[in-house]
């Protein structure tokens, strides 16, 4: 693979660790009546579980209509300055919720979350960079490693948040201190782009018309895409969303049902994050050289909704770290080999404005459960949503096995 291309792997690398340190510590803030870092009276749980869902809803629904706009900008300009914009925003968008939690202002969170989203072009951006250094052939290897960095940030990342969150460690420490580091990495992250990325987009096409309104009708564009990358986009949209109802509640699914402290919480996404390593860098590259992307995704699609499910049945929390590789191996598969399918369907000259719109469904995906998952957690159980995770999760493996039916040859 071309030398540069190591490059994007330290930026999402930093970019991942930035993300991973907010996970233990963004449900303490709404999510965790008991916490010393819930922002409202201890008596309004209730409306916490609500504002959790509505504060984890506005990054996706941002990126819903910043999306497309960010990737046919790319198109237009190269991956360069979009870049450097993504990540820009990215830390002024951590930094402002880091002044947020200080001054307690919850407006001001939805705000700082609000600026991160219009600017959040980075993943896609990158993902179309690797496509555009990478040969088909090749390119669930990279997207495999793409996730394997995904895998190291997430091993990195909630494992410092839960300590830069504790007052034991140090005593200055607080819920701010991981989005302060956040908005630190984030920083750093921009200037090595800014001093040593070169561009890659080699069909920069500067007659492109930007369409600044172009999110609702994207989702009316999908009727003119050829049926395969149509269906796709409808799986991905399946998948997301219930991967977003399980992400929205699960933290406090740990701290309700297993009395998980921070720290823990910061621990077992790490050990989610060694499964996800091992599984990208071992099972990904070897799979990958022997199935079809079809054939692994058929696999892989059910086998994350079963293990989804799973984590809702035992009542001791070892079991938790059992059935995570069950999880976290075929969702890494899932995630290489939809990645690189996607890039085989779609033209060179289009791979910007198609991942675009791939992101700007997957963020709808996203946006509409957390919503919803306030008002289940506070009807039912904070368990509630995650059930409701393996429906969708098994909805997008009910919908990819009818429409993909012509698989490929096993053997590639």
């Amino acid at each position: 693979m071309p030398k540069k291309i190591w490059f994007l792997y330290l930026t999402i690398l930093i970019d991942m660790i930035g993300i991973g340190v907010l996970i233990p510590v963004i449900p303490q803030l709404l999510g965790e009546s008991g916490s010393s870092a819930f922002l409202l009276d201890p008596s309004q749980e209730k409306l916490g579980f609500i504002l959790l869902g509505f504060l984890s809803a506005i990054y996706p629904i941002a990126m819903f209509f910043a999306a497309p706009i960010l990737g046919a900008l790319s198109d237009k300009y190269g991956r360069r300055p979009v870049l450097l914009i993504s990540i820009l925003g990215t830390a002024v968008g951590y930094f402002l919720f880091t002044w947020a939690i200080v001054i307690k202002n919850i407006p001001l969170l939805f705000f700082s979350r609000l600026v991160d989203g219009l600017t959040g072009g980075n993943i896609s951006t990158v993902q179309a960079s690797i496509t555009d250094q990478v040969d088909p052939e090749h390119r669930a290897k990279a997207f495999g490693l793409m996730g394997a960095t995904f895998g190291i940030g997430f091993i990195l990342g909630p494992f410092i948040g839960g300590k830069l969150a504790d007052p034991h460690v140090l005593p200055w420490f607080n819920a701010s201190t991981p989005f302060l580091f956040a908005g630190i990495l984030a920083f750093v992250n921009f200037l090595s782009i800014y001093l040593f990325f070169v561009e890659t987009n080699m069909h920069i096409d500067k007659d492109r018309v930007i369409k600044f309104f172009s999110s609702v009708s994207n989702l009316f564009k999908i009727k003119k895409l050829n049926h395969e990358l149509r269906y796709l986009l409808i799986v991905s949209f399946l998948f997301n969303a219930g991967f977003a109802f399980f992400t929205s509640f699960f933290n406090v699914y740990l701290t309700n049902h297993f009395n998980f402290s921070v720290g823990e919480i910061g621990n077992f996404f790490g050990y989610i994050g060694i499964c996800s390593i091992l599984t990208q860098l071992v099972v990904v590259r070897y799979v990958s050289s022997k199935f079809s992307h079809i054939s692994i995704l058929r696999f892989a699609y059910p086998a994350v909704a079963i293990a989804t499910v799973l984590y809702l049945l035992p009542d001791q929390s070892w079991w938790l770290f059992v059935i995570t590789p069950f999880f976290a191996i075929p969702n890494g598969l899932q995630m290489a080999n939809f990645s690189a399918l996607l890039a085989k369907r779609t033209p060179p000259s289009e791979r910007g404005e198609t991942l675009g719109i791939s992101s700007s469904f997957n963020s709808l995906g996203q946006a509409l459960p957390p919503l919803l998952a306030g008002f289940i957690a506070v009807a039912f159980s904070s368990a509630a949503p995650i059930w409701i995770a393996g429906f969708f999760l098994l909805l997008a493996a009910t919908v990819f096995w009818m429409t993909e039916k012509d698989v490929e040859a096993s053997i590639v």
